[in-house]
């Protein structure tokens, strides 16, 4: 791979996704390399505009005459959701809540599905809100954990979790990208697996929704969540989103029992009955603000298209690894991701035992990756928005700091990024 300037230069030249940048705010002109796009993606250029429409003519001038179009909403980008970028069919997907709250959902609704089965099971590396769910929902209902060993850097071994599986265990639940290392997980494969135990697997697309290929239904998985902040662009704190298999969602009930998911809601009822789609997994009113950015964000990646963006999302990979291997490798840094690309997500991870004073001094110098625990730099190039030569300015500043010592004097504490 030619490692110069010029070359990433070149692959911007050619890359058909170069004009989706100038549709997102300061992607062109606030001078950040920004390289967290796996955290808190950039604000689409559209979405003040579809906040002040919602703010200014539904809310300020509808008022309460605008619920017949925002009483539906969870559904509708749900349904965008399915279809340009879950592989998924319409009605299958919700739009509501928080990951951690649709995990807590479909766990406890898919724990329920299988009587008689007394163990959940996890990766032991997976994301704290995940494992603490899993945890929570297990001490409720007097269950046990199987907390599977994955490796930091090169994710679960499916021939590992296949040993925790038995009769006893109810749900898996796992996450397609590793949020750590951005180890890509085999869906279809370990959704299979899981099936043959007689389990059923929640999945946590968190960090692959909009960012690699996802297909539900041909997966053949069943239940998923994930968040819309991320590579979806939805804004800090935006609602998540829940997918149910069409044919499982008269067989679960939820555990939340809100009036949104009620059969007739506006009659009032005396018990709840929940309605028979993937409605019954809603709780309360939808966020209108909150899903109107949604609904932005999850077109433009729809408009991307969900194959380009992983072309391009593994091009960027490649280009951080061949310039890691070159220039940071000779002072200690290494790679903390799977190297073979198709076993990557979106995101490079790389180890030192100055990743928290490296990630500051690149924040004090323009670059924004993110620190995860325990000595890891996380490099996550959102391909809607990010250029080749963004990735390159951004190593070189990091090659030149490690060079320098520049990071050396920045203090040994660690963030509470989440």
């Amino acid at each position: 791979m030619d490692l110069t300037r010029a070359a990433a230069e070149a692959l911007d030249a050619a890359d058909p996704l170069a004009a989706f940048r100038d549709r997102f705010a300061g992607a062109g002109e606030d001078g950040l390399l920004y390289l967290d796009g796996n955290s808190l993606g950039r604000m689409p250029v559209e979405t003040p505009a579809a906040l002040a429409r919602v703010v200014e003519e539904e809310w300020a001038r509808g008022l309460v005459r605008s619920w017949s179009s925002w009483v539906g909403a969870a559904t509708r980008v749900g349904d965008l959701l399915a279809e340009g970028v879950l592989g998924a069919r319409p009605g299958e997907v919700l739009v509501a809540d928080s990951t951690t709250v649709d995990l807590y959902k479909l766990l406890v609704a898919a724990a329920d599905a299988r009587p008689g089965r007394d163990v959940l099971v996890c990766s032991a590396d997976d994301f704290p809100t995940d494992r603490y769910v899993v945890a929570g929902v297990a001490q409720a209902r007097g269950m046990t954990v199987r907390e599977v060993p994955a490796d930091a850097d090169e994710g679960l071994d499916p021939a590992v979790l296949a040993t925790a599986l038995d009769e006893r265990v109810a749900v898996v639940v796992l996450s397609a990208v590793a949020y750590r290392s951005g180890a890509l997980a085999d869906v279809a494969a370990v959704t299979r697996t899981a099936r043959e135990a007689g389990a059923l697997v929640v999945w946590d697309l968190s960090h692959a929704a909009g960012a690699v290929p996802v297909d539900l239904a041909a997966d053949g998985v069943d239940l998923a969540v994930g968040c819309t902040y991320k590579y979806l662009n939805g804004g800090p704190g935006a609602p998540a989103f829940l997918y149910v298999r069409r044919e499982l969602q008269e067989r679960l009930r939820q555990p939340i029992w809100g009036w949104f998911g009620q059969r007739d809601q506006f009659a009032m009822g005396p018990a709840y009955d929940p309605v028979p789609g993937v409605e019954r997994f809603a709780v309360g009113t939808p966020p209108v603000l909150a899903l109107a950015a949604v609904e932005v964000g999850a077109r433009l990646v729809a408009e991307a298209g969900v194959d380009r963006l992983a072309a391009k999302g593994r091009a960027l990979g490649e280009l951080v690894v061949a310039l890691a291997d070159a220039w940071l490798a000779p002072h200690g840094v290494a790679l903390a991701s799977p190297r073979d690309p198709a076993r990557r997500g979106a995101h490079v991870t790389l180890a030192s035992p100055s990743a928290w004073q490296l990630t500051q001094a690149l924040v004090d110098r323009g670059v924004v990756p993110d620190f995860r625990t325990p000595d890891r730099v996380r490099l996550g190039p959102a391909p809607l928005y990010t250029r080749f030569v963004d990735v390159w300015d951004a190593m070189a500043c990091l090659r030149d700091v490690l060079a320098s010592g520049a990071h050396e004097g920045y203090p040994a504490e660690r963030s509470r990024v989440t």
